[in-house]
């Protein structure tokens, strides 16, 4: 099992001087490929920087970040876009689904932006929605669905070009218990079918079904173990 992800010695500092922050502090973790790890935290632990990072959304004040063997904390905005749109899927805590689009333009949208053509993506879409249970609703939009569906078309969103690691973050933030176990168990099936899946939480019961655990508080890592799968 290659890494996939490393980051060593990473800082984020804002408002350097007197005043500085540091999100994160001399931070160091290495992620293979079809890992399932929870990073967890408390607000203002730096975990919401951490998935930044790892998202390619903000690049660290000192250290480095290397992504599939690339040194992705010297490139530029444009360059960590397509880094975004090639290696991660996004799922996040508020679905991000455009509300006048059907679940299956929602998830052909980021194909579009790749350059997929028309029918490829009809196709990638249609199969990434039937993989999470919603092959019957691919032409409802948003307000038309449950949280929980619309989580599902997110994840859908997320995997419709199989993209290395899938980032989410606070997935079943917003969720009742049923939906929550719902969506968890569409991400241990991914991670089963070898994807890397990174989950950011600040539940406990959440982090826990994954198969490792980091700890993050005050912006360093306070534990890095398996989970309870």
């Amino acid at each position: 099992m290659g890494a996939l992800v490393e980051i060593r010695d990473v800082c984020k500092i804002y408002n350097p001087g007197e005043n500085e922050v540091r999100a994160l502090d001399h931070i160091n973790v290495i992620i293979g490929e079809g890992e399932f790890v929870a990073i967890i935290g408390q607000s203002g632990s730096g975990k919401s920087t951490l998935m930044n990072m790892l998202g390619c959304l903000d690049v660290p004040s000192s250290g480095s970040y290397w992504l599939h063997g690339q040194n992705v904390s010297e490139l530029d905005d444009d360059e960590l876009s397509d880094i975004r749109n090639r290696e991660i899927g996004f799922i996040f805590q508020g679905f991000n689904l455009i509300p006048n689009l059907t679940a299956l333009e929602n998830v052909e949208l980021p194909l579009i932006y790749r350059g997929v053509g028309k029918s490829k993506r009809k196709e990638l879409s249609r199969v990434a929605l039937k993989k999470v249970g919603l092959e019957h609703r691919m032409d409802h939009k948003p307000s038309e669905m449950s949280g929980g569906q619309q989580q599902r078309v997110a994840i859908a969103r997320a995997i419709a070009q199989a993209p290395p690691v899938i980032l989410a973050d606070e997935p079943t933030g917003n969720l009742d218990s049923h939906s929550t176990q719902e969506i968890m168990g569409i991400l241990r099936e991914l991670h089963s079918e070898g994807r890397t899946v990174i989950l950011i939480t600040h539940d406990n019961e959440i982090a826990a079904q994954a198969r490792r655990v980091i700890k993050i508080k005050d912006g360093r890592i306070e534990e890095d173990s398996s989970g309870q799968q």
